[in-house]
């Protein structure tokens, strides 16, 4: 699972497009297929971004279409939170912040993951038709995921700042909202919701602009700048397996609203952590309210 960034969304003007796409992906998307290009606030900035488009999820569209097109409703206000975090201004704290609030994230990931496999195992006792898909994805993604939590710790050295800043600390309840919720609902529900949460991490990772942004407005060297640049290669295939297995699962109507009702969840919490990582909240843009046009600039 990626540290998001707030605009890994890619476009291929598809139904199936969405954040992290790549042009030649079927069955990739998660928040929204984007069209018109955004670029950074600063002149001579790369385009990394779009707005996003809704796309026309017809009445047989697959389970991944229709959990794009729940997310989109939430798109804007994630959009704000990041546009304000990611400014220019004061940029090299806040980034090492990010670095710490990711890493309290991302280290739960593959304990996420082997709980949620454990508990697959389990279910396949009962002939649940889930199991045997949902344990294949969860294994090789397991083996995918190992060690990102490192490399956050890594650049945080690189920038300043010490391992223990990201260790020492309680981690905030937004974090453990975040994630915590995660464990209830694998423990509780059913272990399939985690992958509206993965779908959301790994659909919102970095965008490859990101990295060029961080170091011109803060000086720092490649060392400082791995989790950033790695998840923006990384992420789009990920994305591509996870929306594949949601189309080939067996979900029906109760398991579908577990997987939507966990990705809407993570990303609600991953604006509100982004707020409090911007130190103050941007302007708000009306829940609901759909796609936006092109800002002119990206968080």
């Amino acid at each position: 699972m990626s540290a998001p960034a707030g605009h890994g969304t890619r476009s291929t003007g598809t139904l199936s497009a969405a954040p992290g796409a790549s042009a030649s992906s079927g069955a990739l998307a998660a928040s929204g297929a984007l069209a018109a290009p955004e670029v950074f606030d600063d002149p001579g900035a790369s385009t990394v971004e779009g707005a996003p488009t809704t796309p026309a999820v017809s009445a047989v569209a697959g389970t991944s279409a229709r959990l794009r097109t729940k997310l989109l409703l939430l798109e804007p206000e994630f959009r704000g939170a990041t546009h304000h975090m990611w400014r220019s201004e004061g940029l090299l704290p806040r980034y090492r912040a990010y670095l710490c609030a990711m890493h309290a994230v991302i280290r739960a990931s593959v304990p996420l993951m082997e709980l949620a496999l454990d508990r697959t195992r389990a279910r396949a006792a009962t002939g649940d038709p889930l199991a045997g898909p949902l344990a294949g994805y969860l294994e090789e993604h397991i083996r995918e995921e190992e060690g990102h939590d490192a490399w956050l710790l890594e650049d945080l050295r690189a920038a300043g700042g010490s391992p223990e800043d990201a260790l020492g600390p309680l981690p905030s309840p937004l974090i453990a909202s975040l994630v915590g919720s995660q464990y209830y609902w694998i423990e509780h529900h059913h272990p399939v919701a985690l992958l509206g949460y993965i779908a959301v991490l790994e659909g919102y990772a970095p965008a490859p602009g990101l990295t060029g942004r961080i170091a011109r407005h803060t000086g720092l060297p490649a060392a400082a700048l791995r989790t950033v640049r790695e998840h923006a290669a990384l992420d789009t295939e990920h994305l591509d397996e996870l929306y594949a297995l949601l189309d080939r699962l067996p979900l029906g109507r109760d398991r579908e609203a577990a997987v939507a009702v966990s990705a809407l969840h993570s990303l609600d919490a991953l604006t509100r952590l982004f707020v409090r990582l911007g130190r103050s909240a941007p302007a708000p843009s009306p829940r609901g309210a759909g796609p936006v046009p092109p800002m002119g600039v990206t968080p």
